[in-house]
């Protein structure tokens, strides 16, 4: 079924897998897709730190520019821009190893130019005895137009996919 889905959009998808772009060579793509197959939808990035911005002197103010790039494409072609982000390994050293925007790599200008950051949790991850197996939190770090906060789903391994959680998992995730 899955399959399927993605074939259906066999003409308007376009995957670019070249590493190492700047945000002047995404804009172009974007641009020269853009001609041939209409307004994107939305624009996926994986992930940021792999881009490169020539011209600046360190890693954060190259990360700054980057995000300053993304946020001006969003706006050129009124579509989200889908970052995906590292994090920093300090959230690797702290009991509570869910994530905050501080833990994103370089995350001055990205916390400041986001309208929304989302982090996955999955207790599995850290503690193999834990009693969320199969359970996976999506954590609202921050949304401009609205509020913050953690929704538990189930998470389906196998498929890398999320679902709503049954009555009866729900009442396990809370405890």
């Amino acid at each position: 079924m899955a399959v399927a889905k993605v074939n259906s959009y066999r003409d308007r998808l376009v995957i670019d897998d070249q590493a190492d772009l700047t945000p002047s060579a995404i804009r172009a793509r974007a641009r020269r897709g853009a001609r041939r197959f209409g307004k994107p939808a939305l624009i996926m990035i994986d992930y940021l730190q792999m881009m490169k911005c020539p011209g600046t002197e360190n890693r954060a103010n190259e990360i700054s520019e980057i995000s300053r790039s993304l946020k001006a494409l969003a706006k050129e072609f009124d579509c989200p821009v889908v970052a995906l982000s590292q994090l920093n390994r300090e959230l690797e050293r702290r009991p509570n190893k869910r994530p905050i925007n501080a833990d994103l790599r370089d995350s001055g200008a990205l916390e400041q130019d986001a309208d929304l950051i989302l982090f996955v949790y999955r207790d599995e991850v850290y503690n193999a005895d834990t009693e969320h197996k199969g359970i996976a939190e999506l954590i609202l770090g921050k949304h401009r137009n609205g509020s913050l906060g953690t929704v538990r789903t189930a998470f389906i391994p196998q498929h890398t996919r999320f679902e709503n959680l049954s009555a009866s998992t729900w009442q396990g995730a809370r405890a």
